[in-house]
């Protein structure tokens, strides 16, 4: 149900593996239009965040603002993960992501540092935490993600996908 950009590269390289020349083909596609890979990217309905060693957002798809961020008319890069997804805890004790008293123990944190730091791959990780939305109002956001080490000119980078899958989750719960 949910088709997030690991998966899509997945069935890519499954692809490849059985039929090197479509492989050539449609990475000859990517490699030859930066525009169409920012296409792809941007109409990928998961957040999409690039991020550094401090959590810091490079990079983003458009999915992130209109989904996720408390605040969709500033600009947002080089700010912590948390602080750009609106997350209640960054909000209430007003201090960096990375600082508060629950960033310990925070999920996609504790992930994206495993990633960059043992190149560990994570896979649709679900967790539940509050977040206030682009109207002040706090509310429960059911989370999956996943994050990958990804390397670009010799610079370490965490890729992180984010859905919400809020929705889904309350559906279950209600029919359980």
């Amino acid at each position: 149900m949910y088709y997030d950009l690991f998966c899509i590269l997945e069935y890519i390289l499954q692809v490849m593996v059985h039929n090197k020349s479509l492989a050539n083909t449609s990475f000859s596609i990517l490699s030859k239009s930066s525009e169409f890979l920012n296409l792809v990217i941007q109409n990928i309905n998961s957040c999409v965040l690039l991020l550094n060693n401090k959590m810091e957002l490079q990079a983003y798809n458009d999915a992130l603002k209109t989904i996720f961020s408390n605040k969709p008319e500033e600009d947002i890069l080089y700010h912590r993960c948390g602080e750009v997804i609106g997350c209640a805890y960054n909000v209430e004790e007003a201090k960096k992501c990375g600082e508060t008293s629950h960033c310990k123990t925070c999920d996609i944190r504790i992930s994206a540092m495993k990633s960059y730091l043992q190149d560990e791959v994570i896979y649709k990780e679900h967790f539940s935490r509050p977040f206030y939305t682009q109207k002040g109002v706090k509310e429960m956001k059911h989370l999956q993600f996943s994050s990958r080490l990804f390397t670009y000119n010799r610079e370490k980078y965490i890729i992180l996908m984010i859905e919400d899958i809020t929705r889904l989750v309350n559906l279950e719960e209600k029919f359980q």
